[in-house]
């Protein structure tokens, strides 16, 4: 179940650690977010290193679609109402600033970097577009509603945004990581202040970053109430109409689309780890009816944090951690949302300043109604008998038909059938006892 993005990419290889060393700011975790913020500090002549379990990239990063864009949705509307419009256009202009980056970073890298009309349509709402569209101009930001899209299905409307992108992610970060510092298969096993033990030595820093999708120290920052994982799949078709654009449901349900050179990708399927949802089965059928002469030539699924707000946890890891940094929380927006957390995380660790920064504060309120929902499942969970119990914090753990794994509907951790660990939270694997 390998990605489009792994074919005719080779990534760069780096050792594994051997033996203690210091430096000032250690990364733990080689997606893009890891590997954006090691970019950053090294421009700025910091002394950084970074830890990374597996190979780089080998995560949740080989399978994103990869969109560039500040449209995450209708969340301007929503945001507006919620915290106001200094730090929903904070959130915005984070956003806008990353795609940015990535143009200016893609000038020099061979990544099929292509601008492009960001949409996000309805089947049957026009109300909320105009809500959004609203928004959006209350905030600055340029907008427009069409009546028409090159989807195979009728829409009530869509909401365009120009100037965003799409890229091929591994191409990019095949050059970016070149010449990094970084260790592979190095697992950190046991965090202490200012020492990060590895089965291969110990790293001793100043400061800290976690970029390792969902943090890895459930002593601090709470951030197992405030997370929770959701899954979504991926088909990419051959032989299917191009559509000029990047577009996503504003259904919670509902379907996003993209190509990429010959390929059309079409993402969907999604449910909250370790429940049931429609998975490649929906993708499927409805490549079967509006694509009945495309190809299947790929399939995949990726995992991402969601927060309690929609909004990423980019900062300070918590007060009882003055010195560490994290970025997680990405509601499927990794892309954009990794590019504007290492530009804020680079500036956090030198003791800049950012002007962004107050919007993804994670120390901001755990008041919402996803709170409870994800003590809700955690309770269940716990009170659930089975002998299959997830290692990160016993909950029980579900069994995944489609992907053959063993998931938790606490946290996110998944594993295979012989119990090793396929997704965190969890930092080893489980105990498989028949």
């Amino acid at each position: 179940m390998n990605s489009i993005w792994t074919k005719d990419v080779r990534l760069p290889s780096f050792p594994t650690l051997a033996g203690d060393l210091n430096t000032e700011v250690l990364i733990i975790g080689g997606g893009i977010a890891g590997i954006l913020c090691a970019h950053f500090l090294k421009e700025r002549g910091v002394d950084y290193v970074l830890l990374e379990k597996k190979t780089i990239c080998s995560g949740v990063t080989e399978y994103t679609t990869a969109k560039i864009t500040s449209q995450h949705g209708l969340i301007y509307h929503k945001l507006l109402n919620e915290i106001g419009p200094e730090l929903t256009a904070k959130y915005l202009r984070a956003n806008q600033e990353a795609v940015r980056m990535y143009g200016r970073l893609c000038q020099a890298i061979d990544c099929d970097f292509e601008t492009k009309t960001s949409y996000v349509y309805t089947r049957n709402d026009r109300r909320v577009l105009e809500e959004e569209a609203n928004a959006l101009a209350r905030l600055g930001q340029k907008s427009r509603i069409e009546e028409r899209t090159k989807l195979p299905f009728p829409v009530a409307g869509a909401i365009a945004m120009e100037k965003q992108a799409q890229f091929q992610p591994l191409r990019f970060l095949s050059k970016i990581a070149e010449n990094l510092h970084i260790y592979e298969h190095t697992l950190v096993k046991e965090f202490k202040e200012k020492e990060a033990l590895t089965d291969h030595g110990t790293v001793h820093f100043q400061k800290a970053i976690f970029a390792t999708h969902f943090p890895m120290d459930n002593k601090h920052g709470m951030y197992f109430l405030k997370l929770y994982q959701h899954r979504s799949y991926v088909i990419a078709l051959k032989d299917a109409p191009k559509i000029d654009g990047m577009y996503v449901d504003e259904a919670q349900n509902g379907m996003s689309f993209r190509n990429y050179k010959e390929y059309l990708l079409i993402g969907g399927g999604d449910h909250r780890t370790g429940k049931n949802g429609g998975n490649w089965e929906e993708l499927r059928c409805f490549a079967k009816e509006y694509y009945p002469k495309a190809k299947e030539v790929g399939c995949w699924a990726t995992q991402d944090c969601m927060s309690l707000d929609q909004i990423p946890y980019i900062g300070q890891y918590a007060r009882t951690l003055p010195n560490c940094f994290v970025a997680t929380g990405f509601n499927k927006w990794g892309i954009t949302s990794s590019m504007a957390a290492a530009m804020i995380l680079s500036d956090l660790v030198l003791e800049k300043e950012n002007p962004y920064q107050e919007a993804f504060d994670p120390a901001r309120s755990m008041l919402k109604p996803q709170l409870f929902l994800n003590g809700f499942e955690a309770v269940k969970s716990w009170l659930t008998v089975t002998s299959k119990r997830c290692p990160h914090m016993g909950c029980s753990l579900k069994w995944n038909s489609a992907e053959h794994s063993w998931d938790c509907p606490c946290h996110g951790s998944r594993f295979d059938e012989q119990g090793k660990l396929l997704d965190n939270p969890a930092n080893g694997d489980m105990n498989v006892q028949k």
